[in-house]
């Protein structure tokens, strides 16, 4: 079976290896000149590091370098992905600076015609066909800009808009007024090494978000806090099994009072009640679509005075200022010099490469993704999803639906019936966007509930770790090495399966449709 698997991140590199060591024919598709996705050299900006500790962030059965810091750069965890390709001999299926600009499927039995040119090139174009497709573009991978009143006079002044992404060189913004957009991780991330080198530095928040020190009370690392089954089951999910039906029932007022005892250290700590800058509700709220690690030195910055945060508020538009320089104006009228304006605004969640009809298959009218376990389109066949469960481990939640995958490919699942899967999609998808407000990325951001998906993608396949290991999972953070066996046993457990999934009609492909203007050829 040949497999097509668009995107070189930890969701495509992880899926090649697994799906290769199953057996299969890859090829990957990565329009990026290296590996790694939203680590890719093209979209790193100055600041970017993981949210994780080195620990937490990484595939099962390659750990990140011993002389990794606690909490790698982006270069280090582009560097880490280079060595995995290296480790499990990628590189030969890898199509670097390569862009895939259509996927069709043919018809259910045919597969797909793929086609694909250089990098920001329009010829030539070669057209392959693939029995399976996987698609790992990255549900993180596309920014929203921001459309701004005013912007052409303000980029004839010289202004620039940059998504975070976009910006790669801090000496670029030195000596400028800097407005950066948003209060995420990577509005935060950048905001820091530009107040270093900028004239001011604005930070224009239209939401506060509750931040989680790296080291609670200075002492207690946050991985033990959160990066745990008892940090998870802290937050509500959508079925309560076990130890979680005490602590959301008898047990809630102390789950409440733990939740609240650490949103009042983190405020303590980060001073935010000083500051100006308590977020609203409560610190509960923190897990409500996404948890945003403190940016080392972006409140000490803020105390200083070379940050300074406009809390609530967002540009209404963009001009030419009476001296004749870009500026922005804000909600409440204030007009802030803007040389440059940098947008961590969020990303959009879409397969650029699927033509309408096909979005329209795949989406329901909201356009939420409808994937069963977050990996399987419900009515199209030949196609699955990786790294579209982002979460508190999101390089081994993709790697282990990408074991789903390849279970699914030599047939050892029995899923549920059609009607069943679509009911458990929808009722999961309107659960997410109740608790999240609508900020579900499109029903693929599921923290903070990492491990209950990790279970229940292994628990379908029979192949989830031991009870003693989920045990000290509950105290100590997740260790991804524990899962280091799971490809082979699913290899092993499939071995003589039969093909009763997509396996089972599925002919090998070959041949290769190139074109440019001229002529057009078939060869294989």
């Amino acid at each position: 079976m040949r497999i097509a698997v668009v995107g070189a991140g930890f969701a495509g590199l992880s899926a090649a290896k697994v799906l290769r060591q199953s057996g299969f024919d890859v090829t990957v598709f990565e329009k990026a000149p290296d590996v790694g996705g939203v680590w890719s050299r093209t979209r790193r900006y100055p600041g970017l590091h993981t949210q994780n500790n080195k620990g937490t962030y990484h595939l099962s059965d390659l750990p990140m370098p011993a002389d990794c810091p606690q909490w790698p750069s982006g270069e280090q965890v582009q560097r880490y992905l280079e060595s995995y390709v290296e480790k499990f001999g990628l590189g030969s299926v890898l199509r670097l600076s390569t862009e895939v600009a259509s996927a069709e499927l043919i018809n259910d039995d045919t597969g797909w015609l793929v086609t694909s040119r250089p990098t920001g090139a329009q010829d030539p174009v070669t057209v392959q066909r693939y029995d399976h497709l996987v698609v790992a573009n990255g549900i993180f991978s596309d920014p929203v800009v921001p459309s701004f009143d005013g912007h052409e006079g303000f980029a004839a002044a010289g202004g620039r808009v940059l998504a975070t992404g976009e910006f790669h060189d801090v000496e670029a913004a030195r000596g400028r007024n800097v407005l950066v957009v948003g209060y995420g991780k990577s509005s935060c991330d950048v905001a820091v090494p530009l107040s270093d080198v900028a004239a001011q530095t604005h930070v224009v928040a239209r939401d506060l978000l509750w931040k989680m020190p790296r080291k609670l009370g200075g002492a207690l690392n946050y991985k033990y806090l959160l990066l745990t089954r008892m940090g998870e089951a802290l937050f509500r999910y959508l079925d309560l099994k076990g130890f979680e039906r005490f602590l959301h029932g008898p047990g809630n007022g102390l789950r409440q009072r733990m939740v609240d005892s650490v949103g009042a250290v983190a405020t303590r700590q980060l001073r935010l009640r000083e500051l100006g800058l308590v977020p609203r509700g409560s610190f509960e709220d923190i897990a409500r679509s996404t948890v945003s690690l403190v940016t080392e030195g972006f409140f000490e910055r803020v105390a200083d005075g070379r940050i300074t945060v406009h809390r609530e508020q967002m540009i209404t538009e963009l001009l030419v200022g009476d001296d004749g320089r870009p500026a922005a104006r804000l909600a409440d009228g204030t007009v802030l010099p803007a040389d440059l304006v940098i947008c961590g605004t969020g990303f959009r969640q879409h397969v650029p490469f699927f033509d309408d009809a096909l979005h329209a298959r795949l989406q329901d009218d909201a356009g939420n993704f409808q994937l069963y376990r977050q990996i399987l389109p419900i009515g199209v066949p030949r196609l699955t999803f990786a790294g579209y469960n982002s979460s508190f481990f999101s390089p081994l939640s993709a790697e282990m639906a990408a074991v789903w995958t390849a279970a699914y490919l030599r047939g050892g699942i029995a899923l549920p019936a059609e009607d069943r899967m679509r009911d458990e999609v929808r009722a999961r998808l309107a659960w997410m966007a109740a608790r999240t407000n609508g900020r579900h990325a499109r029903g693929t951001n599921i923290i903070p509930f990492s491990m209950h998906n990790i279970d229940e993608v292994l628990n379908e396949l029979g192949l989830n770790v031991g009870p003693l290991t989920r045990a000290w999972q509950w105290l100590l953070p997740v260790d991804p090495r524990s899962y280091r066996r799971v490809t082979a046993r699913m290899i092993a457990r499939t071995a003589d399966g039969g093909a009763t999934g997509e396996g089972a009609s599925v002919r090998s492909a070959g041949g290769a449709i190139r074109h440019n203007h001229e002529d057009s050829h078939i060869s294989g």
